[in-house]
């Protein structure tokens, strides 16, 4: 994919033990050539968890990426005005911060970079990983789901045996559903076998 000349602002919330996933495609996207903004949730930016420490995850970040981190929402303000995204990804987008965009809640970097966003009418692809998609929270992802200019990576079911509840995107489709999203398409299917287990 040919990512030359577009700016894609990365944003990365607490699914802690997903992190892993979704760094080798913000380095996909680096390697095809966008410029990369990299935007983090609270949790991200202060909680050390048996998947990682903050500050590593935030060092490898900025070393993919180049550049520097939104880490507050006064930072991340700016992106609207500016118009300085072409393209906005939440991978992984947890729970929370997936009731809080359907709820219109603006507290944390994410969430204003995503108002930013929605506000001057360009893609806001969104990766879920929540372990409440098909409980409470469905609700909010139905809502997401039909909102313009919201796209969605494919996602599944990852654990339906132990976790019958449990929403996990296909991180290794993120840029393909980044892609799709540009041309104003959601990539499809959007509802995927994820894991057998």
């Amino acid at each position: 994919m040919n990512w030359q000349g577009i700016t894609v602002g990365y944003a990365v919330t607490g699914s802690h033990c997903t992190l892993a996933e979704v760094m080798p495609q913000i380095q996909r996207f680096v390697d095809d050539g966008a410029k990369v903004v990299p935007i983090v949730s609270q949790s991200v930016l202060t909680t050390d968890t048996r998947f990682g420490k903050s500050e590593d995850w935030q060092k490898q970040l900025k070393d993919i990426t180049g550049n520097d981190i939104i880490a507050s929402i006064v930072d991340a303000e700016p992106l609207g005005p500016k118009k300085l995204l072409d393209i906005m990804v939440i991978a992984p987008c947890t729970g929370t911060t997936t009731s809080k965009l359907a709820n219109a809640v603006t507290d944390s970097p994410v969430l204003m970079a995503a108002k930013a966003q929605m506000r001057n009418g360009r893609p806001l692809v969104v990766a879920i990983s929540t372990n409440d998609g098909l409980g409470f929270n469905l609700a909010n992802i139905a809502k997401l789901i039909i909102a313009k200019n919201i796209y969605f990576v494919p996602f599944g079911q990852d654990n339906p045996t132990e976790k019958p509840n449990s929403l996990v995107a296909r991180m290794d489709l993120v840029p393909e559903a980044c892609l799709a999203a540009l041309e104003g398409k959601q990539l499809q299917p959007l509802i995927i076998e994820r894991y057998r287990s």
